[in-house]
């Protein structure tokens, strides 16, 4: 290709920030929270708020929980305008206890109440 004389525009820097990821339940694609503090303006409190972006993870590596760090890139859908450059921190490993209510007893099992019944007749 010919030289037309015109130089080459080096691209802008591209915003990259931080993040905890929330879902990874898509298919390359995970939502990440990103936080920041503002200064309410009349009450001058300081108010934590938060961001909630879709971003591109190409090969799946981010889980939920996760410390990512993210780059502004084109729009590759609807939604998505991030990108994945890399996970900081991975999430701990120790098992989510869902089935656990704080405060409050789990009733039993029906079947082990029909054994219960069937063992003091």
């Amino acid at each position: 290709m010919p030289d037309t004389g015109q130089a080459a525009k080096p691209r802008a820097e591209r915003k990259t920030q931080t993040g905890i990821v929330l879902s990874n339940k898509m298919k390359k694609t995970i939502t990440v929270r990103v936080g920041r503090n503002v200064r309410h303006t009349q009450y001058a409190k300081i108010i934590h708020r938060a961001t909630t972006f879709k971003v591109h993870d190409e090969n799946n590596t981010a889980k939920a929980g996760d410390r990512v760090l993210i780059m502004e890139t084109r729009p590759l859908s609807k939604d998505k305008r991030w990108r994945l450059l890399e996970v900081i921190e991975r999430a701990s490993s120790a098992p989510v206890l869902e089935d656990v209510v704080i405060g409050q007893r789990k009733a039993k099992p029906v079947a082990k109440k029909a054994e219960e019944k069937a063992d003091s007749s």
